[in-house]
């Protein structure tokens, strides 16, 4: 390694070397890291931004459409025999509903079979029909047992819903024949032709042939509505009520329960507290991003954001600007509906005022937040516009990308010149120490020399 000596004492040259090169890139470096950590924190800063422009974006989406506003609720005097649903297309009123029958699929058991899975089944074509549908298995020797019947019905390519199973009791094992599907029109009905005429004892075919005993009858619900009788063929009844649907549970004829369909404030104000949620958590933290601590001197990360104050101030005016075009509906402005700012500003909703609103008129919400100039579809647009990736979010991302290769750049050009200026301080130390080296010599030789002189005297 190169080394200076001087009066015994040795330096190291590659490790003063890197420490002026050090010397020299400080301030650089640091000018670099503070842009750095600036740019870092506004990338962060823009996309919590986003994050809660976007989730109020999707609160004001669930409060897009008058039908967003027809929130229904049901009430059952006993929820014993059925549940009911409700869409928004179900009409206020009241009703009784009897439950007479459920619906139910057809099954068949045939007689006893000696020898089980393993016996013959015979040969032939079983023609088997659930409601308007059919199809047949052909069965030939040897593959003719009542396990090869069983798999080659459950088999069959063309089986419409048909279901075969060997069920085993104190008696023996007997072929069941079951259907997938409930409902009157599902009946099932099997018929056989060819082979050996052992396949005949699986025919049911009422009323002439009834080789096999029906366990169970293909039947439809009915069910009573106010007095009207409806019949579905499965468990769940649509339409008799428009936008109801009931699903059943018990039967129970002559057994009535009432049933009552109202507006359900109580869901339309959570929809409308969803907003207002959405809202403050935004408003919140845009107040964080511009944020100054005058005792910590702290700032936020887009404190005098030119931006952020626009998005800001709109946001602001559209929520509090009156919604015209309601004619003469005194419930034009989200004050008027029981949505109010507290004194930081943040939105708060007055429950009994907002219900006693939608009492009063149950359409005020409605109009208020979906009209041509209402508060979803005003503040709807303007922060798509925001987030569209023509919009401002989207063109600040450009020019922090932009920002943040230009700081690779200056890396990068950091790095080379201070490797040329490493090089160069390393040549001129390296030369440095070689004419020293020369120097010490020559001065170790002079001193020999003048040792060897003839003292006098």
């Amino acid at each position: 390694m190169a080394s200076i000596t001087t009066s015994g004492a040795t330096l190291d040259v590659s490790g003063l070397v890197t420490r002026l090169v050090a010397a020299e890139r400080a301030p650089y470096d640091s000018r670099i890291a503070k842009a750095e950590s600036r740019l870092t924190t506004e990338v962060s800063a823009l996309a919590q931004l986003k994050g809660v422009m976007s989730s109020l974006q999707s609160a004001l989406g669930t409060l897009k459409s008058a039908s967003d506003f027809q929130v229904r609720k049901v009430t059952l005097g006993d929820d014993t025999h059925f549940a009911a649903a409700t869409t928004s297309a179900a009409a206020p009123g009241n009703y009784s509903v009897e439950v007479r029958q459920l619906a139910k699929a057809a099954q068949l058991g045939s007689a006893t079979i000696a020898g089980g899975a393993t016996a013959l089944s015979g040969t032939g074509t079983l023609s088997i029909s659930l409601g308007a549908t059919s199809f047949s298995v052909t069965l030939a020797e040897p593959a003719s047992t009542m396990s090869d019947l069983r798999d080659a019905i459950n088999n069959a390519a063309d089986n419409p819903g048909v279901s075969a199973a060997l069920v085993t009791d104190v008696g023996g094992t007997h072929l069941v024949l079951g259907s997938l599907l409930t409902g009157a029109a599902n009946a099932l009905k099997v018929t056989t032709t060819g082979g050996n005429g052992d396949l005949a004892r699986f025919v049911y075919d009422p009323p002439t042939t009834t080789n096999m005993t029906q366990l169970t009858p293909a039947q439809d619900s009915i069910v009573v509505v106010s007095g009207y009788e409806i019949h579905s063929k499965d468990l769940n009844i649509e339409g008799a009520i428009e936008g109801v649907t009931l699903s059943l549970k018990t039967a129970e004829p002559g057994a009535t329960t009432s049933m009552g369909i109202a507006i359900d404030n109580a869901g339309i104000r959570d929809k409308v507290g969803r907003f207002v949620s959405a809202y403050n958590v935004m408003a919140n933290q845009v107040a964080k991003l511009r944020a100054y601590n005058p005792e910590t001197k702290v700032a936020g990360p887009l404190l005098g954001d030119a931006m952020l104050r626009g998005i800001e101030s709109q946001v602001s005016r559209l929520i509090s600007d009156p919604v015209t075009g309601l004619g003469t509906s005194p419930y034009s402005t989200l004050a008027s509906l029981g949505i109010t700012r507290d004194a930081s500003g943040a939105l708060k909703l007055d429950n009994a005022k907002f219900d006693a609103a939608i009492s009063k008129d149950p359409n005020a919400a409605s109009r208020l937040f979906t009209a041509d100039n209402g508060i979803t579809v005003r503040m709807g647009a303007y922060i798509d516009a925001r987030l569209a990736d023509t919009g401002e979010l989207a063109a600040r991302d450009v020019t922090m990308k932009a920002r943040g290769k230009d700081i690779d750049s200056q890396k990068a050009k950091l790095d080379a010149r201070m490797a040329a200026f490493q090089a160069r301080y390393q040549k001129q130390f390296s030369a440095l120490d070689t004419l020293l080296t020369q120097m010490q010599q020559t001065s170790s030789y002079l001193t020999q020399q003048l040792a060897n002189l003839p003292k006098s005297g």
